[in-house]
C-alpha cells in the first residue's frame, strides 16, 4: 500500500480518508497561508529572529491548547486552565523571590509548579468525573477559586522573576534558541503520550461514554487522568509565561482560556469529544499568534485591533471547519 504522505490522494474517497487520518491538515494549510502573509507584510517575521519571537510568545498558548485537548478528547472542557496558569505563575515567582534565584531554587520552584498544576487538575477531575457536575459549570467555578488563590499569593502584579529563569527561557543552547529545544521536547512528549493507552481511552470515552462503560473501561479514572494531564501542561504553560514576562501576575492567564478552546477547534478537534489531534491544537495556537502578528503588521489602528483579530480568528475557524467537512463529505 502506498503511503498517503508520500503519494497524495487522487480521488475523493482517498481525500476523505486522508483528512480523517490527519485532521490537522486544514489548520496546517491556514497556518502556512498566514505565515506567507506575515512574510509578505514583514519579511523579517519569517526569519530566524521573527520565528523565534513567535515561538517564544506563543509557546505558552501551544501548551495550553494541548492541555485543553486532552480533556476535550473525553467530551469535557476546562475553563480553569488560564487560572491554573496564573496560580502556578505567582507560586513559582513568589517561591523564587523568597528563596533566591540560584539554579537549585529555580528547579525546586518548577517541581512545586508542576505539583500545583497537577493538584488543580485533580481537583477538576474530582468535581467533574467523581461528583459528575457539568464540566463547563464546575471548571468555571474552580477557575474563580484558583484565581482567588493566586490573588492571595500575590495581590499585586509585578514581582520580578529571577534573572536565571527568564534568561534561560530567552537564551540559547548550542547556539540554538531555547524555545526551539522546548518545541522539540514538546513534540517528543506528544508522540509518547499518543502511544499510550490513555490517549486512546480518552477518545473512546468522548466518542461513546455509555459504550465505554459497557466495555469495562474505568471511565471516571480516565476522565480524572485527562484533567490531571491538563493541569500538568497548564503548569508548563505557566513556566513559559513566566519566562516571557519575567514577572508574576495573578491574572496573567485570564484571557488564555478561551484562546486555548479556539486553538483546539481551529486544530480540528470536536468539542463533543471522540475526535481530534494535539498536533492540530498546536497549529491552532500558532494560527492565533500569526493572526495577531498580521493585524499589527498591516497597521491596524489600536482601537480596531481586537475587532479585527476576533473577526480573523472567526474566519479562520469557519474556513477550517468547512474544509474539513467538505473533505469528509
Amino acid at each position: 500500500m502506498v503511503d498517503a504522505v508520500a503519494q497524495p490522494p487522487r480521488n475523493p474517497g482517498s481525500i476523505k480518508r486522508f483528512i480523517e487520518r490527519y485532521p490537522f491538515l486544514p489548520a496546517l494549510v491556514i497556518m502556512l497561508v498566514l505565515l506567507a502573509l506575515n512574510g509578505l507584510w514583514q519579511p523579517r517575521s519569517v526569519g530566524l529572529v521573527g520565528l523565534t519571537g513567535l515561538a517564544k510568545t506563543y509557546l505558552a498558548l501551544m501548551l495550553l491548547a494541548v492541555a485543553q485537548t486532552y480533556v476535550i478528547y473525553a467530551g469535557d472542557i476546562d475553563l480553569s486552565v488560564g487560572a491554573i496558569v496564573s496560580l502556578v505563575n505567582v507560586v513559582i515567582v513568589a517561591f523564587m523571590s523568597a528563596m533566591g534565584g540560584d539554579t537549585i531554587t529555580v528547579l525546586a520552584a518548577m517541581v512545586i509548579g508542576l505539583g500545583v498544576g497537577l493538584a488543580c487538575g485533580i481537583v477538576n477531575g474530582v468535581v467533574v468525573a467523581v461528583f459528575r457536575l457539568q464540566a463547563i459549570v464546575a471548571t468555571f467555578a474552580t477557575s474563580i477559586f484558583f484565581t482567588g488563590l493566586a490573588l492571595w499569593v500575590m495581590p499585586v502584579a509585578g514581582t520580578p522573576a529571577p534573572a536565571t529563569f527568564w534568561r534561560a527561557y530567552g537564551g540559547r543552547i548550542l547556539e540554538v534558541p531555547f524555545v526551539f529545544w522546548a518545541v522539540v521536547v514538546l513534540a517528543i512528549m506528544l508522540y509518547l503520550i499518543a502511544r499510550t493507552r490513555l490517549a486512546i481511552q480518552l477518545l473512546a470515552v468522548g466518542d461513546d461514554v455509555q459504550g465505554a462503560y459497557q466495555s469495562g473501561l474505568p471511565v471516571t479514572a480516565i476522565r480524572m487522568r485527562g484533567y490531571a494531564l491538563c493541569g500538568l501542561f497548564a503548569a508548563l504553560a505557566a513556566f513559559c509565561i513566566t519566562g516571557d514576562t519575567a514577572s508574576g501576575d495573578p491574572l496573567v492567564g485570564g484571557k488564555m482560556t478561551l484562546f486555548s478552546v479556539a486553538a483546539v477547534v481551529l486544530g480540528g478537534s470536536a468539542l463533543a469529544g471522540g475526535h481530534g489531534t494535539v498536533v492540530g491544537s498546536v497549529f491552532g495556537a500558532l494560527i492565533i499568534g500569526l493572526i495577531n502578528s498580521l493585524v499589527y503588521f498591516v497597521g491596524t489602528p489600536s482601537e480596531w485591533q481586537n475587532l479585527v483579530q476576533g473577526l480573523a480568528i472567526l474566519i479562520a475557524l469557519v474556513a477550517g471547519i468547512l474544509i474539513g467537512r467538505r473533505a469528509r463529505s
